[in-house]
Formats: C-alpha cells, sequence, structure tokens
C-alpha cells in the first residue's frame, strides 16, 4: 500500500480519515512503528530489529487501529530495552531479535478481563458474582445495583444528535444526585436497561451542554461526546497537538544539576534494580507498574485504603508488584510514603494536576527529593487532559477520553446506530495505551538520566492517544473491513448504554466462538499465559493465570530467558502487604563510591542555592 496516498475523508463523520486498502496487522504495526519513531523526539532505533507476528485481520470491533498502535509502542519499548541492556554492557544486538505477536497484544489490551482464577475466566467470575469469593473489596460495594452500574454510560440529550457521557467515578449517587436523579435502589429497577431507561429519562432534559456545565461547575466527570473535528478545533485539543504522544521533559533549567546515574549493577534483565515508586488507581497508572516490573524493576504499589478501586484488576495489574495501603492524609502514613520515595528511582501518580500537592506530592517536590540526594528521578504525571489548556486540572476516566476526542463518536458511526448515538471502543484502548506509554516515557527518562545526568518528567495523556489513533497519519479500517471482522466473530450488539464490562465481556464471547481466537485463550497455552498453581487470592488456594508480556527476546529463535520481560512474582490483592516493614531491596555490594558521589553533589548545590 502507498504509504503518501491520500486517506477517504470523513467516511465516520466529520474529521476521520480511512484507509483505501487494509495492511496485514503485523505489517501496519511495523508502518506504525516506523511513525512512532519519526515522532518522538531523542529516540532514533533502527525499526528493523523488531519482527511483528500474528493473524493478519484485525480481531476487534471496529475501525481503530488500536492493536497495531499498540503492538508499536510495545515495540519501542522493547528497542528502549536493548538500549538499557547496552548501557548495562549486557546487550548482545548482533543476534538478538525482538518479536511482537499482534494477537498477544490484542490480549494484552483486554488484560483488564483477562485473567484465570481457579482455571475459571475472571469475566464470567464477575458477571457470575462468584468473583468475591476470591478477592477483598476495594470496590466499596459500588457497581452492585444496576442504577450505580449505569451511573456510567453514555446518553441522549435534549440536543438532536447530541450524546452526553456520565461517569460515576466508583461512586456515582453524588453526580446522579446533581443531576436531579435519585440514585436509591428500588426493587422495580433490576435490571441494567431499566435503569439505563430511567437515568436517560432525566439526561433527555437537558441539552449537552447544560449537562457539561451542570458536572463542570460541581467538580464530576462527564463528557460531550464530540466529533473528532469538534474535538480538534478546541482549544484544549491544541494544546495537546503541540506535545508528541511520548512526552518526556528534562528538569527545568534552573534546577540543581545532577550527575549521570548508571543502571544499577545487578540483574540480568533491563531495569533490573531499578525501584518504582506507584501510587493510581484503575488501569492506566498501574499498567505503568506492571510493564517495569516486567523489565525487572522492582514496584512498589501504594493504594489509599478510603479510595474504592474496581476489584476484578487486583488480579492482572499488580503481578510482579508489592501492595501497600497508605492513608496520606495520615501523618505517620505520609512519612512512610517519603520514606519509600528517598529510595526510588520512578515516582508514578495517576491523580489530575496538582491534586496531590497538599501532601508534599507535587511536581517541584518529587525533582527536590532528586536534587537533595545527588541523584535524578523519573517523575510521571498520568492524567486524562494533560498538563496544560483549560481542561487540564478536571477530573477524567477512560470513558472521558474515548467522548471527549471522537473516539465514541467514531464507533458509533462503525456501528451504523442512529441519531448520532455514541459507543465506547469495545476494549478499554485509553487506558492500556496511555500506560504503555507512560512506561515508554519512563525507560527513556531512564536512559537519558544514564548519560546525561538529571531528573525528568514524563505526562502521558488518555485523550493525547485517542488523537493519535484518530489521526491522518494513521487512518481508520474501512466500513468493509469492520463488517468482516463482524461475520468472523459474530459480536453481540454493542451500545452506548454499555459499560466497558459489558464490552468487555461481549469481545471475550467472541472470541470464546472463534476457532483461531479459542487457542489462545487455553489457559495451558505456554506462550500466551503465565500460571501460578498457588496465589494470594481465594484464601492463598486460587490458581492463577495471567496474560504473558507482548514483547519477546530471542536468539536464535529461542526465547532469551533472563533478558525477555516477565513477571517473577504472581499478582496479590490491593494492600497485602505490612506497610511498616516494607521497603526497597538495598543494592548488593554494599558500599557505592558513585552514591557517595552524588549525595555530595547534591548536598553542596543544594548549600549553594540556599546561600
Amino acid at each position: 500500500m502507498d504509504l503518501d496516498q491520500p486517506r477517504v475523508p470523513n467516511v465516520y463523520g466529520p474529521g476521520t480519515f480511512t484507509d483505501r486498502e487494509c495492511l496485514p496487522v503485523p505489517d501496519e504495526a511495523a508502518r506504525l512503528l516506523r511513525l512512532l519513531i519519526n515522532q518522538t523526539p531523542n529516540f532514533n532505533s533502527d525499526p528493523s530489529k523488531v519482527q511483528f507476528t500474528g493473524e493478519p485481520y484485525p480481531l476487534i470491533p471496529g475501525p481503530l487501529k488500536s492493536v497495531p498502535l499498540a503492538a508499536a509502542l510495545h515495540g519501542i519499548s522493547a528497542l528502549l530495552a536493548d538500549e538499557i541492556l547496552s548501557l548495562r554492557q549486557q546487550s548482545s544486538p548482533s543476534n538478538r531479535t525482538i518479536t511482537i505477536s499482534t494477537t498477544q497484544t490484542t490480549l494484552w489490551l483486554s488484560t483488564a478481563s483477562s485473567a484465570y482464577l481457579d482455571s475459571k475466566p475472571l469475566i464470567n467470575l464477575f458477571f457470575n458474582r462468584t468473583l468475591g469469593k476470591y478477592l477483598p473489596d476495594w470496590q466499596q460495594s459500588t457497581l452492585i445495583n444496576p442504577i450505580d452500574l449505569r451511573g456510567t454510560g453514555i446518553y441522549p440529550t435534549s440536543s438532536p444528535g447530541k450524546w452526553y457521557l456520565l461517569h460515576g467515578s466508583l461512586n456515582p449517587p453524588p453526580m446522579l444526585r446533581n443531576l436531579g436523579i435519585d440514585p436509591t435502589h428500588r426493587p422495580e429497577i433490576d435490571t441494567p436497561q431499566k435503569a439505563y431507561n430511567y437515568i436517560r429519562q432525566h439526561t433527555t432534559k437537558y441539552s449537552a451542554e447544560e449537562l457539561e456545565y451542570k458536572n463542570l461547575v460541581s467538580g464530576f466527570c462527564g463528557s460531550i461526546c464530540f466529533t473528532p473535528k469538534e474535538w480538534s478545533e478546541t482549544t484544549m485539543a491544541k494544546a495537546l497537538s503541540s506535545r508528541p504522544l511520548i512526552d518526556v521533559t528534562s528538569q527545568p533549567d534552573y534546577a540543581i544539576p545532577i550527575p549521570p546515574t548508571p543502571f544499577p549493577s545487578d540483574g540480568s534483565k533491563p531495569l533490573s534494580g531499578i525501584k518504582v515508586l506507584e501510587l493510581g488507581r484503575i488501569i492506566a497508572a498501574p499498567q505503568i507498574g506492571c510493564i517495569l516490573a516486567s523489565y525487572g524493576a522492582e514496584v512498589i504499589r501504594v493504594n489509599a485504603p478510603h479510595l474504592p478501586d474496581m476489584n476484578m484488576l487486583q488480579v492482572s495489574f499488580n503481578a510482579g508488584k508489592t501492595t501497600i495501603a497508605l492513608d496520606l492524609r495520615l501523618k505517620d502514613d505520609r512519612v512512610k510514603m517519603y520514606e519509600l520515595l528517598k529510595g526510588a528511582d520512578v515516582f508514578i501518580q495517576g491523580f489530575r494536576p496538582g491534586r496531590l500537592k497538599q501532601f508534599g506530592l507535587g511536581e517541584d517536590d518529587i525533582l527536590n527529593v532528586g536534587a537533595k540526594r545527588g541523584k535524578g528521578i523519573v517523575y510521571v504525571a498520568e492524567n486524562c487532559f494533560g498538563s496544560e489548556g483549560v481542561y487540564a486540572s478536571r477530573p477524567g476516566w477512560q470513558q472521558v477520553a474515548d467522548c471527549t476526542s471522537g473516539a465514541a463518536y467514531v464507533m458509533g458511526r462503525a456501528y451504523g446506530l442512529p441519531d448520532g448515538e455514541c459507543v465506547l471502543p469495545s476494549l478499554p484502548v485509553s487506558d492500556m495505551m496511555c500506560g504503555l506509554v507512560g512506561a515508554v516515557g519512563v525507560m527513556m527518562g531512564l536512559r537519558d538520566r544514564a548519560v546525561k545526568g538529571g531528573s525528568y518528567i514524563v505526562r502521558p495523556a488518555l485523550v493525547k492517544g485517542n488523537m493519535v489513533m484518530l489521526s491522518q497519519e494513521v487512518g481508520l479500517y474501512s466500513p468493509e473491513v469492520v463488517k468482516e471482522c463482524q461475520e468472523r466473530f459474530k459480536w453481540k450488539e454493542m451500545r452506548g448504554e454499555h459499560h466497558v464490562l459489558d464490552l468487555l465481556r461481549i469481545v471475550w464471547g467472541g472470541w470464546e466462538g472463534n476457532e483461531v481466537m479459542k487457542e489462545y485463550l487455553r489457559e495451558d497455552n505456554e506462550e500466551v499465559w503465565k500460571i501460578w498453581e498457588k496465589s494470594e487470592f481465594g484464601g492463598g488456594k486460587a490458581r492463577l493465570g495471567v496474560l504473558k508480556p507482548v514483547v519477546r527476546f530471542e536468539k536464535e529463535g529461542k526465547l532469551e530467558d533472563g533478558v525477555s520481560p516477565e513477571w517473577t512474582s504472581a499478582s496479590v490483592p490491593y494492600g497485602f502487604h505490612d506497610k511498616e516493614t516494607v521497603r526497597f531491596r538495598e543494592e548488593s555490594g554494599g558500599f557505592s563510591v558513585q552514591g557517595l558521589w552524588n549525595q555530595f553533589w547534591g548536598a553542596y548545590h543544594v548549600f549553594r542555592k540556599q546561600h
């Protein structure tokens, strides 16, 4: 296919660009890898080192090229890992190949539901209401009744053809009351469909703009469902457009200079010995930690015991991590957080800009940690809308990003739904992609810290990933390709009312009925699944199966053990470990001349700045 050919405009509505021909998915991933390398500052690795394999046709509903784009980003992470291995003097680039399966990447996008407990699919356990016997309840009993579940959904408004996303943020009642909707559970509203009809009776009283205003002034989540063109014309979209997808910046020019910090000498993996402190919920921020853990980093995840999180996400998104609970409103817990932070190479936070400043964990606070100790830190600020512009401080989640950017509008047009109805992408693509972008940014920051010194800021944004996916350079699959995919998998109807969990179940059901994908879903497929015969779920007895990492390092066609990404420990529940005893492991070898020099350097420059 001629990559320079013009794409067909407006097939899926204003501001959309559709391919005239369809490349096989692995070939499209290779094309997008070259595109991303060209668009990413300070990155020029050879894309020919990466080999893409997999089924030639798309495996998920709709026209979005989320799978080849995600596979390309995994390719960048692997190329960075290879660079880092060279810095650690452990690389053999001449006979190493990087292999990425686009089919495994497809499953990776469904990580939220793709796991097994006692050989039972996680998504089935959730909908059968039997997941509770395996997991502690961190959802605080939310999303149980139908009104709560449909507190997040895409609704019609009084504006013809205009739809609006309500988002309950794991606590729908306050948001619903703000719109004049009584959230009290009642016996007659006993199905999600009845709950949706009940809520839509209220949303249709308001225009999309009125619903937006009500949520904005009260601090609740939500979004007008824009077309891609409408969104691209906003000042917020223009602010995001000025930033690269992989957005990594060095510490400010006025900051205290910090010497290079070599990678630790311990371990054989790219990130062995790197210490990561993670503070985030749901998918995007925890996915950053997951990927870093698979590359060898030591990751301590912190959950706030008073903030709800999705129960089922404990199963996959804690692989390779230590987990503790800290309430930053309490002085002793803040002290513990600061203690961990002093030893961290990377700090990940998934809250909107400025939210953590009240706890002494703002951007300047984190960078100051690196300055004082004379050893740089990589600070990750993951959020919905980015760090600049009028929406920067607005709360948002994956669904908000999908509706704001126009992705939900495109899905609705691809399904041929009437009256402008919008539908979420069938998998939590923007969440997973944002996590992957964040992990890539961390690896770039660590690489540059080792070579140039200093601290680095990484700013992955949910909406930005969707904007790239909808861009003219990436393009969309044609209606013919979308139709062929639907005929192949026979997915049930997807509508605006459906929650992410509903869509995950629909997609999994289509895969189970397909002979090719059925093989990938088999728990005994050792190429796809990592199995622990016992885990800390189900009272310490449950067999656990999670997806293996996407990236494979190979030599002479065989997996390069000790270097390829893998998780060395099974997932554990949120807040599982004792916060009093958890700390980062010390690098073997004890006394470090480099560490002593870095501490002296930092103390000297802090003294100079203060005097």
